[in-house]
């Protein structure tokens, strides 16, 4: 009997063999930066992770993207990790926010070293430069200006960059040089040995219980007042209460699934896309007041209806124009905007609206494992991280409640006296 015959690739699949290490070596001549096609090696464990690794290479020679060698500059990998890479597994707002880190940051600062001789301490004196200088003076931006007020005229402003920014552009200079591991580039991500603290959490001001019962009874009457109730009792996001479909309410039950959100890109336009994780895909639990305005919410959509004929645009959506066409988010925000005005309350973020019913809960004594599930964190860590302070200020409460308990004997027994049982350490959820 015949031995097998040995698998063989296609004329310019390049090749691939195991070495004596028991590891799998692919090379293929893909494009190089200076025009030329130059023959390239990757490597793997098995044979398909060195095959996967060769096809995605050549996939990107073959749509004109250089692969740059690792000879080549940081600005040169970096180039090739966005348009090759990234753009395939990140949301296209998120890609352009990752670009224009990478050209406004990044490349200014370590395009022209070479990518095997990064060194964390390289990154660092980068990093402190960028947390030192004024923006306007560094990026021109004063000179641009009709009336200068910084550099150009003589007085800096100090316009610096807020740690929150500096630790993004850390994580995305991170994230390339990470698969440039992968990809046996370098040895290591230098980048990983560099600290660069970990920002505060940015600040916000969330509504009171009063301020919140003010806002209800504004959005009373506005066409849209199912959305900013359904906003105030379950801290769904823009995106997600944009992206509800009525297939995804079961208003009988009283649940909705939370499985799409709707966003504006560049190039699609208003775009529904999945949720930003899978922890954000979830069912959640309507409120009774809710699952009445929603009903009442789609007897209006119906005489909206009738009454766009012919130009009634509907795909589903349960939030929409008055001509049945999806809620651009920005429309959304002005809206709110005008009903805090109305309600003579002070201009918050409507994502505010989130953390607004996030901290209303646990001042209700709601369990933070419950929070992170409305509200569709990926890991509690980030629920409680986030609402920190709110956790802190109710251990305070709790403390000075035991201190009150722990006092002299005359006010202890006076408490009792007061009632059969001690006052509850919270509010009953309702």
């Amino acid at each position: 009997m015949p031995a097998p015959r040995k698998k063989t690739r296609a004329n310019g699949e390049g090749t691939i063999y195991q070495r004596k290490d028991g590891r799998w070596e692919a090379a293929g001549y893909l494009l190089a930066t200076d025009g030329t096609r130059k023959r390239v090696r990757v490597y793997g464990s098995t044979r398909r992770e060195a095959a996967d690794k060769l096809t995605e290479k050549m996939a990107a020679s073959n749509s004109g993207h250089p692969v740059p060698s690792a000879q080549g500059s940081v600005g040169a990998y970096l180039t090739y990790w966005l348009d090759a890479v990234a753009v395939h597994h990140l949301r296209e707002n998120t890609h352009t926010r990752y670009t224009t880190c990478v050209n406004r940051y990044v490349i200014p600062g370590l395009g022209k070293k070479k990518l095997t001789k990064l060194t964390a301490k390289d990154i660092r004196t980068w990093l402190n430069q960028l947390r030192t200088t004024c923006q306007c003076c560094t990026r021109g931006i004063d000179a641009r200006r009709d009336q200068p007020r910084c550099c150009a005229a003589g007085q800096c402003c100090h316009k610096l960059l807020s740690p929150l920014t500096l630790t993004y552009i850390h994580s995305v200079l991170k994230s390339a040089l990470e698969h440039a591991v992968r990809e046996e580039e370098i040895p290591r991500n230098v980048a990983r040995n560099v600290r660069t603290g970990t920002p505060r959490p940015r600040r916000f001001e969330p509504l009171t219980t009063d301020e919140a019962r003010q806002l209800l009874t504004a959005a009373q009457g506005h066409r849209l007042h199912a959305l900013f109730e359904l906003a105030l009792h379950t801290g769904l996001r823009k995106g997600e209460l944009l992206g509800l479909r009525w297939e995804d309410l079961d208003l009988d039950a009283g649940t909705a699934a939370i499985r799409r959100t709707l966003q504006r890109t560049g190039t699609g336009g208003l775009t529904t896309l999945p949720t930003k994780t899978r922890a954000s895909e979830r069912r959640i639990a309507l409120p009774t007041r809710c699952v009445q305005s929603l009903k009442l919410h789609h007897e209006q959509q119906e005489r909206e209806r009738e009454s766009a004929g012919s130009t009634w645009q509907h795909d589903g959506h349960v939030f929409t124009t008055a001509q049945g066409r999806p809620i651009d988010p920005t429309n959304l925000t002005r809206a709110f905007i005008t009903l805090l005005r109305k309600a003579g309350l002070r201009r918050i973020r409507f994502h505010d609206d989130r953390h607004s019913t996030a901290t209303l809960l646990l001042e209700q004594g709601v369990e933070l494992v419950v929070i992170k599930e409305l509200l569709g964190h990926a890991h509690i860590g980030v629920t409680a991280t986030v609402y920190a302070h709110v956790r802190l200020r109710l251990q305070r409460d709790a403390i000075d409640t035991l201190s009150t308990a722990l006092g002299s004997p005359e006010s202890s027994h006076t408490a009792r006296d007061e009632g059969d049982e001690p006052p509850p350490s919270a509010v009953p959820v309702r």
